[in-house]
């Protein structure tokens, strides 16, 4: 059931082109981890390529913190940027939608589309805000399931990729659901964050709720702590980098002295970088959402009370492969390679590769020829 496909035609790597989102609207009861409930969920999602006779050739990708459902393609021909990995899915390319059906939702709290703290409250008329359920990793996980299983009618799919925050969930699929998917393939993840990651994450949660207009938590649409927002958003963005990858492409190198330019404005290439990336933050993403999805990074687990990954992982029956970077700081080598030796200890089939490139935990979204390889070999085995 799970032979490689094989494309149709022998196609040149190309682009999808104009591609389209869609909800998937459950109206059963939604149980979270905590134990509250909404009385049913909107996932909003896209699918590239086509699904074959018996549904056994789906991909799932799952997002980081900051991406969304929309991975590969354009929604518009006016669209300045493609998908967040566009540079990885499409026609010919190492996830190739010649061979595969591909599947990107946004995660469960999103802001892109699918149910999260700034959706309508049907109780009150009012967005959730702050009274919108804790999530988790795995209630992420538990929605898309519904998405692949119910509404798509895909019992298992071929393989489930994802970077950082989507590769925690690639993680999960293995353990909540190791008979529902073939392979693994995270990248640049963790089984749990460390207190370097978990004190990043505080700081930020700090600049949203410590702003003026945060309000608790209760701000309208277009509003709220969209300067804390943006600071937070600088300061993770930092996370993602590497000295290397930084000093490479700004170094010390300064921007174009204007005639009325204060002391407090941009004076060096980086601060005009990190200013330009907090501010187009803050004008797609939700800062509740933030705090949702940082909470979740932190409380992402698999090692728990035994301080045994064994425990969790035990229950993985997927083929995985484990990709990490040398200079990701954030999530750095030894913390994936210890997902593979725990696999090994349990006795899976498991592979750790390693990559030297100087961007980062952002590595697996930039061009590289070497993942590409990576990715391509694994799903064709």
């Amino acid at each position: 059931m799970f032979e490689p496909p094989t494309a149709s035609t022998d196609q040149q790597p190309g682009e999808l082109g104009l591609v389209q989102w869609h909800d998937f609207v459950c109206r059963e009861e939604f149980v979270f981890d905590s134990g509250q409930k909404l009385p049913g969920i909107t996932i909003r999602y896209e699918t590239y390529g086509e699904l074959n006779a018996d549904k056994s050739n789906a991909i799932l990708i799952c997002h980081a913190l900051s991406g969304d459902h929309h991975c590969a393609g354009v929604h518009s021909f006016h669209d300045r940027k493609p998908g967040w990995w566009n540079n990885i899915i499409g026609p010919g390319k190492p996830v190739d939608t010649n061979k595969f059906f591909v599947i990107c939702s946004n995660c469960l709290g999103g802001c892109q589309g699918s149910t999260g703290p700034g959706s309508i409250n049907p109780e009150t008329n009012l967005p959730y805000g702050r009274d919108f359920p804790w999530l988790s990793i795995a209630d992420m996980v538990r929605a898309q399931h519904l998405l692949v299983t119910k509404h798509l009618g895909i019992s298992c799919l071929y393989a489930a990729i994802g970077g950082s925050m989507g590769g925690m969930q690639v993680l999960q699929w293995g353990i909540s659901y190791p008979h529902a998917v073939a392979r693994l393939l995270p990248m640049a993840t963790t089984a749990r964050q460390n207190a370097q990651a978990i004190a990043f994450n505080e700081v930020g949660r700090n600049a949203i709720t410590r702003d003026p207009d945060w309000n608790n938590g209760n701000y309208g649409r277009g509003k709220g702590p969209q300067t804390g927002l943006a600071i937070a958003r600088m300061m993770a963005h930092i996370t993602y980098l590497s000295d290397k990858g930084l000093e490479e492409k700004f170094g010390r190198g300064k921007v174009t002295a204007g005639s009325n330019r204060s002391p407090l404005d941009a004076e060096f290439e980086i601060e005009s970088y990190l200013r330009y990336q907090g501010q187009s933050f803050i004008n797609r993403f939700d800062a509740n959402t933030y705090i949702y999805f940082t909470k979740a990074l932190d409380r992402f687990d698999l090692f728990g009370p035994s301080g045994r990954l064994e425990d969790a992982l035990s229950a993985v029956s997927a083929r995985t492969l484990v990709i990490g970077f040398t200079s990701d700081w954030l999530f750095p080598p030894p913390q994936n390679r210890a997902i593979v030796q725990a696999l090994l200890r349990c006795k899976k089939h498991a592979t750790y590769a390693e990559i030297d490139m100087d961007l980062g935990h952002d590595s697996f979204l930039v061009e590289a020829p070497e993942l590409y390889t990576l990715v391509r070999n694994f799903l064709s085995v």
